[in-house]
């Protein structure tokens, strides 16, 4: 391992780069399990019900991007679901020059940390993985926001890979308003014209590596538990892994 990231202040966050250099990662990760309180707390899952207009069944292969704060969670959550052949750490939304880690932290880029799923729609369909975005891997409800991480890069944004995804996102965003599943509006945006660039080496299948590292025990290792026990059929205990299981 060669370096991590941290998503509260960029100050702090670019202190912690520094020491999580090289061989003194694993000793940081220690000394850093008496301060967990300051990498937030999880968000509480929320039961929602399937969308009534889904796609229609069509190629064997489909990819959809979401963006719900920081991509370690997003990433560790549909590496798990049942159907999920690939699940790549990245950035959607902004131009291939300004997609790296450090640029995107600035919030100016125009990026959003996402999530590309490349899915078998015969085993999981579009409007399942809408499902589980909304309801166990991020907080539809916060905006520009997402736990102890905040800023533009931190958005919820669907960004639609064709008509149909747009059609079937949008229907299902009016579906969970008009039910008023969540104390508050759902601010996810809706994206188009974008494109996907995949995120570092050292981002991806970070959940999957680090259990134990305080930001994903304290807020993406419940997302887990959730998805489990909320989707058992859809759960799979061994993630798709992007450098291999």
């Amino acid at each position: 391992m060669t370096t991590s990231h941290f998503h509260s202040r960029p100050s702090r966050r670019r202190a912690l780069l520094g020491l999580l250099a090289g061989a003194a990662a694993f000793a940081t990760f220690l000394a850093l399990q008496g301060h967990a309180q300051s990498f937030g707390r999880a968000e509480p899952a929320v039961a929602v019900p399937p969308p009534a207009l889904d796609e229609t069944p069509g190629a064997r292969t489909e990819t959809a991007v979401f963006a719900g704060g920081c991509f370690w969670g997003v990433q560790g959550v549909f590496q798990h679901v049942r159907g999920v052949s690939r699940a790549v750490s990245g950035y959607d939304g902004g131009s291939a020059d300004t997609a790296q880690y450090e640029t995107v932290s600035s919030g100016k880029t125009g990026h959003a940390e996402s999530v590309q799923i490349t899915f078998d729609p015969s085993q999981v369909s579009y409007g399942a993985l809408l499902q589980i975005f909304f309801s166990v891997a991020h907080n539809p409800t916060e905006l520009d926001r997402q736990g102890p991480d905040s800023g533009t890069q931190y958005r919820s944004a669907i960004f639609p890979a064709n008509a149909e995804q747009k059609r079937v996102a949008q229907a299902y965003i009016a579906q969970l308003d008009a039910a008023h599943v969540y104390p508050r509006p759902i601010v996810t945006r809706i994206e188009d014209k974008t494109r996907f660039y995949p995120a570092e080496a050292y981002h991806q299948d970070f959940l999957a590596r680090h259990p134990s590292y305080p930001y994903i025990a304290i807020n993406d290792m419940p997302k887990l538990d959730a998805l489990k026990r909320m989707f058992p059929a859809r759960y799979r205990n061994d993630p798709v892994l992007v450098g291999g299981n």
